[in-house]
């Protein structure tokens, strides 16, 4: 479902893949099989240079679906049966009472799984801490903009930028970068930090003389 009911990913038969993009889209590959062929694509620059923008379900996919899709140009692929020792069992989560199929070692199986809430972590999104931003010359100063993000946006929390309120962390705000280091805090209503960040913008300090 991650990657929509119709993608590179979605073929009319059975077939089991995998997708993989490296660090810094350097390169991205794509592998599956079905019941009768194992087909691998890796996508890259021979020199080790970084992609742009291309990832796993975007670069080697549709060449791995394309090759699987010719193989399985006469015939189907069926899904294999579960090996001795294994069973699949369906079963349901206590609070949601969403069901879905398992499958386990033999004797593992539960019909129902226990769900306990996921702790939340209120943090600064971005900028990240030690974030270094250079202005740009060629735009005027008071055109350029940094977004403060939170993660998870809540109109309860507040950014305190070197001292100073900035407003809501319900949404993004728009701060228009000042050359020097700074930090910047997620406070809730009580004044407590919940997250903090030191990052520092670099540029021409007579660019921001006529704001």
């Amino acid at each position: 479902m991650t990657f929509q009911l119709e993608s590179p990913l979605a073929t009319r038969y059975w077939s089991a893949v995998k997708t993989g993009t490296s660090k810094d889209m350097r390169d991205n590959w794509c592998v599956g099989y079905s019941s009768q062929y194992t087909v691998g694509v890796w996508a890259g620059n021979f020199s080790g240079a970084p992609m742009w923008n291309v990832t796993g379900v975007t670069g080697a996919a549709p060449v791995w679906v394309e090759i699987m899709n010719w193989l399985h140009r006469d015939g189907s692929s069926r899904e294999p049966e579960a090996p001795q020792g294994v069973v699949c069992r369906d079963i349901e989560f206590s609070h949601s009472g969403r069901s879905r199929r398992e499958c386990f070692i033999e004797g593992t199986e539960t019909p129902v799984v226990q769900e306990t809430a996921a702790s939340v972590r209120i943090k600064i999104a971005y900028p990240a801490s030690g974030t270094v931003i250079a202005l740009d010359p060629d735009i005027p100063a008071a055109q350029q903009r940094l977004f403060l993000e939170a993660e998870p946006r809540d109109d309860r929390l507040r950014w305190v930028l070197d001292g100073e309120v900035l407003g809501s962390a319900g949404s993004l705000v728009l701060w228009i970068p000042k050359v020097g280091p700074h930090t910047l805090a997620l406070r809730d209503e009580t004044g407590r930090v919940l997250d903090s960040v030191v990052f520092q913008v670099r540029g021409r300090v007579n660019q921001l003389a006529s704001k």
